[in-house]
């Protein structure tokens, strides 16, 4: 039996896709998994695509995740998730951050921003769609979002035998804890 887990994190450059992995990825090492992580970072300093792919499990041999082959997606901005739905397997799941980013040929008028990405992903996979970014600002800090995502991935997946508080207290700045914290919690709660 395979029990190794795949986690594909998608977002745009500057939205902490990251840290929500690295924090991921120290709850999860901390608590005995074996895990392997690798991030691809294309033009993120120029608000591209960012991509984090984690595995864990007892033993994991490769961070690379194929498509088809996730367990769950977790979106930091909508059209990110139309691009890596792919990778998604047939009973995966989605969390997907309901805030949009234009990208430069929806700026410029050369396209039009996806109708009803979240509607497409529900005919494929389980999604749970949230506004990440209003209940990081309701909790303080609108940069606080992936952590709320961070939250929602860890109770979509069971991981809530963890204890996340001091992860999260080593890993973002001091000043931040508290409302990462605060974050956390209330991305647990969105899912339900």
């Amino acid at each position: 039996m395979n029990d190794v887990k795949s986690i594909l994190l998608v977002g745009v450059g500057g939205q902490g896709t990251i840290l929500a992995s690295k924090i991921l990825t120290q709850g999860l090492i901390e608590n005995g998994y074996d895990v392997k992580m690798s991030e691809v970072h294309g033009m993120s300093q120029r608000s591209g695509s960012v991509s984090t792919q984690v595995r864990f499990g007892a033993k994991v041999y490769s961070p690379i995740i194929g498509e088809g082959t996730a367990d769950i997606l977790v979106s930091f901005e909508e059209m990110e998730a139309a691009r890596y739905a792919h990778f998604l397997k047939k009973d995966g799941k989605a969390v997907v951050n309901t805030y949009r980013i234009p990208s430069m040929p929806i700026l410029t008028g050369n396209q039009d921003y996806p109708d009803d990405i979240i509607g497409m992903l529900r005919q494929r996979v389980s999604t749970m769609a949230l506004d990440a970014t209003g209940i990081a600002e309701k909790v303080g800090n609108p940069k606080s979002a992936n952590v709320v995502l961070l939250g929602a991935l860890v109770k979509a997946m069971g991981l809530t035998d963890i204890d996340w508080d001091p992860i999260i207290a080593k890993t973002v700045k001091p000043a931040f804890i508290d409302v990462n914290r605060k974050a956390f919690a209330a991305g647990m709660a969105a899912v339900g």
